[in-house]
């Protein structure tokens, strides 16, 4: 820290009580000055030598008869007037970063100015503060924080915009030439405790990083700081996601973590003040903070109730980068007097803002669009990051027990269907919001089980969705037929691969498949399923040693009796199965009787060997 010594004399001022200073001297003083609660008895001689403003208020108290002075809103208080007393006697005095700016306004204030003496205490501290403390990063520092209790005169003075210039031309130097932050001096410190240990310094020493100086900058207040922010930005020789992690730094430092906090009814006009000052500071570059720090940002202006145009701001900043986000940032609670613990609007805002960068095609949905001065390139593979987003939230939302329906359905269909190329999570959020809504009625069970198409579901959660009693029958039908005619592929693809037979056998076979799975969904679409006559239906037969792979992996209750159903059609798909044995395990209410007949003998007609 940089310091100024003036004067030379003894130091002789003295102390009685905490109200009363007076100099020890072999004349009597001659005048009484209050500064605040503070009564100094002085000499006039002294004082009216280096002060333009003391004479004067010294020939007024000569005209009323006074010998006492009161100084009123004395900047820097009884300290400053003490330092410009003592250099006004010509004793020892050391300034440094903490009380330079009292000393510099106390004597404005006094008057203290060349015209009354050369060399006075105004000219030398301000070669002080030029020379030394301006360029000095630690103390410029310093010298800030010290002039918000010192407005308006500090900023008169221009000490803070001299101060702020100083720190925002350091911040943009060459990282290889800092030395002296106070970040940067721990990370000193920490490499000679290694010298120390035996480690070489110059293995274990890290390059400064670009964003060196936003810790040390985080100690300032808000107004300060967006000050030095603006500074910054406007020399033009910051990257701006140093600028937005300066931003994210600040936050974490200042803003409280819980909800509790964040919303209390004591620094809620605080917090809002600071989240619409950081918001309004984000630098316009999207690359200028991380979706998860926007979408924080986004999450506290809710709850605090910014201004709807700042949180209108925040939102299409969050959008242009939604695929980056965790369904944990999206997780934003409502306000009342909302009933839902998610806000549900606000992220399918987000979505409906995505969506509306580009136009999304059949397969991939790319599209160029304008946005502001930048383009933006919306990928396919962005948009399958959307998807998995928004599965994964309705996974999440699903357990609220006051989500309508029609908000989870709405929200799912926002998306593409290109965003979905696996239906898994989405089936699991389908299950635990049925789970959690047992009141639903048989239509709106089948509504969002319609959401997803059974045939985009692995194997896993197919196998479970044939045992999910919450999951309405026709479903059940749907999931096992689909199984039947995977399974049936698979082993026809076996079948040509180590078939020596010719090619016009195969294709025979090929066909023969796909005219009875076509018969076999034309079945399906007319089926009408009872369940007290599903449960009169005779037990399972025995499984056959050589049944279709997928068909033997779905064996629930309620799923065999259906699969039971379609095992006679599903049976052609197989080798060398007999007629009479696909025939016995049919159900009279399972189909159409004339189509299962006319199936049943297609198929006896059909069967073929393959050698």
């Amino acid at each position: 820290m940089k310091f100024m010594k003036l004067g030379s004399k003894p130091d002789a001022f003295l102390a009685d009580g905490k109200s009363i200073r007076y100099i020890s001297a072999e004349l009597a003083t001659d005048i009484a000055i209050c500064v605040g609660e503070v009564k100094f008895y002085l000499h006039k001689f002294p004082l009216l030598s280096k002060s333009y403003r003391m004479q004067k208020l010294v020939q007024k108290a000569h005209e009323e008869n006074s010998d006492e002075i009161n100084l009123v809103d004395f900047p820097g208080g009884p300290k400053a007037f003490e330092i410009c007393a003592k250099f006004c006697y010509g004793m020892t005095v050391t300034l440094n970063a903490y009380d330079v700016v009292a000393a510099r306004c106390a004597a404005e204030y006094l008057e203290m100015t060349e015209d009354v003496d050369r060399g006075n205490l105004i000219f030398k501290i301000e070669v002080f503060l030029n020379s030394s403390i301006f360029r000095s990063w630690k103390d410029s520092i310093i010298v800030l924080q010290t002039t918000r209790s010192l407005l308006p005169w500090s900023n008169d003075l221009k000490i803070v915009g001299r101060c702020i210039d100083s720190i925002a031309s350091k911040t943009s130097i060459d990282p290889t030439n800092v030395h002296w932050s106070y970040t940067h001096n721990r990370k000193l410190a920490s490499a000679d405790r290694i010298v120390e240990e035996g480690i070489k310094f110059q293995e274990r020493m890290e390059s400064v990083p670009k964003d060196w100086w936003i810790e040390d900058l985080c100690e300032l207040d808000i107004d300060l700081f967006k000050r030095v922010i603006v500074t910054v930005k406007s020399k033009g020789r910051m990257d701006a996601s140093v600028i937005g992690e300066a931003l994210r730094t600040y936050a974490v430092r200042w803003l409280p973590d819980s909800v509790d906090a964040l919303v209390s009814d004591a620094n809620q006009f605080r917090n809002k003040s600071l989240l619409e000052t950081l918001i309004a500071l984000l630098p316009s570059e999207v690359n200028s903070g991380s979706c998860s720090f926007l979408l924080k940002l986004l999450k506290m202006a809710t709850l605090v109730a910014t201004d709807g145009l700042v949180r209108e701001q925040l939102v299409k900043r969050v959008s242009l980068m939604l695929h980056e986000a965790s369904v944990m940032d999206l997780l934003i609670p409502c306000r009342a007097p909302q009933s839902t613990k998610y806000d549900v609007e606000l992220v399918k805002c987000l979505l409906k803002q995505y969506l509306s960068h580009g136009n999304y095609g059949r397969d991939y949905g790319i599209k160029n669009n304008e946005v502001g001065n930048g383009m933006i390139l919306l990928e396919h593979d962005s948009l399958i990051n959307v998807g998995k987003l928004v599965d994964g939230y309705l996974m999440e939302i699903a357990h609220d027990p006051n989500l309508p329906l029609s908000s989870f359905i709405e929200l799912s269909q926002s998306i593409p269907d290109s965003a979905r190329l696996i239906h898994d999570t989405l089936y699991r959020s389908i299950d635990i919001y049925l789970k959690e809504h047992p009141s639903l009625t048989k239509s709106e069970r089948k509504r969002i089980c319609g959401l997803m198409d059974v045939k985009k579901l692995t194997m896993e959660a197919s196998i479970h969705a044939a045992q999910n009693e919450r999951l309405p029958l026709r479903v059940v039908v749907q999931v096992l037929y689909f199984e039947q005619v995977r399974g049936a592929q698979g082993l026809n693809s076996t079948q040509r691969d180590t078939s020596c037979s010719t090619t016009n056998t195969d294709e025979e076979s090929e066909k023969m498949t796909m005219e009875s799975c076509r018969k076999l969904e034309k079945q399906m679409s007319h089926m009408k399923i009872d369940n007290g006559e599903a449960k009169k239906n005779r037990k399972l037969a025995k499984k056959s040693s050589r049944n279709s792979q997928s068909g033997a992996q779905l064996l629930p209750s309620r799923s065999r009796r259906i699969f039971d159903k379609l095992w006679p059609i599903g049976k052609g798909h197989g080798e060398h199965k007999s007629s009479e044995t696909s025939g016995s395990s049919q159900s009279p209410t399972s189909v159409v009787p004339a189509d299962t007949k006319s199936s049943a003998s297609s198929m006896r007609r059909r069967r073929h060997s393959i050698s």
